[in-house]
């Protein structure tokens, strides 16, 4: 078996992360450690994946009816409310909208529900004929999308909120120079997912780690402040909404 939680696993937070797993373990009866792969893909394909957490929008798109939901976690930040969540937009300047027409966007990958469908959300009802930004630098990740950002190398980027979060408390340089411009609509948020392994056990581990006290410098480390159990049909939000932009015009990105 193999378990993994890739998605705000920042060296900051590397230990808390490690701490929050093993506490979920612990209750589950289980000694497995973290696997850290860079290939998130691989590891969600795996038939003896444990547990994880991915992104919405691989959930309902490339790996729907192929992960099992176990439960969504609650990040104590801005831009979070209960299970779901949104995207920051920035840019080096306040300006409206209108005004980043043929700007260069900054996009962390073209699966992502935070920095790719976000950005298509916000901007499509601006595109003509499905065109908006003059183009598209896939940057791999929402760091590297802030830094292209301040760095002038794009103009503009959607942000995770947690990952702005985790910005704003451990690398507040990456935010240097970057001001919001526009927030995506509220989705459910990056969900715990597993293939092999027995989802009410699960979830009762879970929910006694997010009970025990001796988690909660983990938590705190990590923005963790509850979870909830949500079902497919509530992440249909993600499919729908882009459903509705794709009908409307749509916007091309990558």
């Amino acid at each position: 078996m193999i378990a993994s939680l890739p998605m705000y696993d920042w060296p900051e937070v590397r230990a808390a992360t490690d701490a929050w797993w093993q506490g979920i373990a612990r209750h589950l009866g289980v000694d497995t450690q973290l696997t850290r792969q860079p290939d998130y893909f691989a590891q969600w394909r795996r038939p003896d994946l444990l547990f994880s957490q991915t992104c919405g929008y691989p959930f309902t798109h490339a790996f729907a009816g192929k992960l099992t939901l176990v439960a969504t976690p609650h990040y104590a930040v801005d831009g979070c409310d209960g299970p779901n969540y949104q995207s920051i937009v920035f840019a080096r300047a306040r300006a409206p909208l209108e005004d980043f027409r043929h700007a260069a966007a900054a996009v962390n990958n073209p699966d992502s529900m935070s920095g790719m469908l976000a950005l298509k959300l916000i901007f499509a009802p601006l595109a003509v004929q499905g065109r908006f930004f003059g183009k598209a630098v896939e940057t791999g990740g929402h760091i590297n999308s802030m830094i292209a950002v301040r760095e002038g190398k794009a103009d503009i980027c959607a942000i995770d909120a947690v990952c702005v979060a985790l910005a704003r408390r451990y690398r507040p340089d990456l935010l240097d120079g970057l001001v919001e411009v526009a927030r995506s609509p509220m989705v459910p948020g990056l969900p715990y997912v597993t293939v092999s392994g027995d989802v009410p056990a699960l979830r009762q581990a879970l929910a006694r780690a997010f009970a025990g006290r001796d988690l909660h410098e983990a938590r705190d480390h990590l923005f963790l402040s509850g979870h909830s159990v949500l079902t497919p049909q509530d992440y249909a939000r993600i499919t729908t909404l882009e459903t509705a932009m794709e009908q409307a015009g749509g916007l091309q990105l990558l």
